[in-house]
């Protein structure tokens, strides 16, 4: 009977004592997290963006990284966990938010390959403790706290808005380029695009005129080239993301012969603008992708109220305020060639 006493004692002493260092790992966490405005705190905050090949995922780290640097002040500090897949992969995405909740993050923003895969490991980190928000592309369904990005919907719909008016009036087949099947602003966006031009008496068929490709400017250029020489009739791109204009593969095509409207306008993608290849691009505040989340995440960790929905608007880029923006991109502290900015 002793024996079975001291063995019952053991085990409930070590449950108490696991029970306790739970309760003093969470609290140190929600300390941490929740902070205190006037005492300050260390933070670290993972930021898991689809791909590190996407230039604009490039962008949003160093908004990230300008952030930190800028918040840390009043006895505040704040770290980035950069934890990007080198290519697109929902799960190594989902693996990832595991790791910095196990790391002892304080907060995750993410931007979805694909929102069904990623979805559970976001609910899981948040019962832990850890809030998530998305940037980009979004997993509405997840109980993620925030989205920060454009509407992608009405993305698509500026996009074909746009081409309508650069073409003028001229007739012929217009398609889309829509980068990753799978992921889901990506798609609202495609969607965008075919209503807007139903809307405005153009038809796109879902099934012939939107190509999908690996999400690397490579891959992109290679399918637009490819598709643009089996079918010289196309007269307009629809391209939901700049992808192929990270090359210089369509600078040689003949400028206004095929007219192009695309999302994004980084500095290797200006080129195009300037030659009169692309008519407009749409840009994104990529920058602010990882700048703004930071500020929400810290905002969320100090215990502040937070928008679940936070939409920005699209910055059009043409020939007419290329310098303009060129500045800007400068000042967000991207290299871009002094002839765009005198």
């Amino acid at each position: 009977m002793k024996h079975t006493k001291c063995i019952m004692r053991a085990f409930v002493t070590a449950s108490a004592v696991c029970a306790a260092a739970a309760i003093a790992f969470h609290s140190s966490r929600t300390a941490t997290a929740a902070g205190d405005e006037t005492k300050g705190g260390k933070f670290v905050f993972g930021v898991i963006a689809k791909s590190q090949s996407n230039p604009v995922f490039q962008a949003a780290l160093k908004g990230a990284q300008a952030a930190a640097k800028a918040l840390s002040k009043d006895g505040v500090e704040i770290t980035i966990d950069w934890r990007t897949p080198n290519e697109e992969d929902a799960q190594k995405q989902a693996d990832n938010i595991e790791k910095l909740v196990n790391a002892g993050a304080n907060g995750v923003a993410m931007s979805c390959s694909d929102a069904s895969k990623v979805t559970k490991a976001i609910n899981a980190a948040v019962e832990k403790g850890v809030p998530v928000m998305c940037f980009d592309s979004d997993a509405p369904q997840s109980k993620r706290f925030a989205y920060f990005g454009v509407d992608d919907e009405q993305t698509g719909a500026r996009v074909m808005e746009e081409l309508v008016k650069a073409l003028g009036g001229q007739k012929g087949r217009i398609v889309v380029l829509a980068g990753n099947q799978t992921a889901p602003n990506l798609q609202a966006r495609v969607r965008g695009v075919i209503t807007k031009a139903a809307a405005m008496g153009f038809t796109i068929d879902s099934t012939k005129d939107v190509f999908y490709h690996k999400e690397t400017p490579q891959d992109a250029a290679q399918k637009v080239e490819e598709v643009q020489n089996n079918n010289p009739e196309i007269v307009g791109w629809a391209m939901v993301g700049g992808w192929p204009l990270f090359t210089d593969a369509l600078l040689k095509w003949e400028p206004g012969k095929v007219k192009i409207v695309a999302v994004d306008a980084l500095p290797a993608q200006l080129p195009y603008v300037e030659k009169g290849v692309a008519q407009m691009l749409l840009a994104q505040p990529v920058f602010d992708w990882g700048y703004k989340s930071t500020e929400m995440l810290l905002a969320k960790a100090q215990g502040k109220g937070v928008s679940d929905r936070n939409i920005c608007e699209l910055i059009p880029v043409t020939k007419d305020n290329l310098k303009d923006w060129a500045k800007k991109l400068k000042n967000w502290g991207f290299e871009v060639n002094p002839k765009f900015l005198e």
